[in-house]
């Protein structure tokens, strides 16, 4: 391969700041109590108590990583009263997490959808 070849892959690579600002955001998927917020997000706004209730765990955990999942804008939220719903922020974080699940299922599962 010459220069100008590699001079061509190069370019494709975001810069270094986008890279790890990139890096960041899929770490936050790293974490599997925060993709079972998500998932339960997918299917509809939620308030803290219910996603707590339904994953079986402590509200004050729940509220830290929500609060994570907002600082890394993956979700949204409305006050309504003195509750607080939480949503997925865009189409693009459910479409992430069904291309995970799909490839999972193929990778791991051997389906093929």
């Amino acid at each position: 391969m010459d220069k100008q070849e590699i001079g061509k892959l190069s370019a494709g690579i975001p810069l270094d700041e986008e890279v790890g600002d990139i890096a960041d955001f899929f770490k936050v998927f790293g974490d599997p109590t925060r993709l079972k917020i998500l998932f339960l997000l997918e299917q509809s706004e939620l308030s803290v108590n219910i996603i707590a209730e339904t994953l079986g765990m402590h509200q004050s955990t729940i509220s830290q990583q929500l609060k994570l999942l907002r600082a890394s804008r993956l979700v949204k939220h409305r006050k309504e009263g003195r509750r607080i719903y939480y949503s997925l922020n865009d189409d693009h974080i459910a479409r992430i997490l069904s291309m995970g699940v799909e490839h999972y299922e193929e990778t791991f599962l051997g389906r093929h959808i």
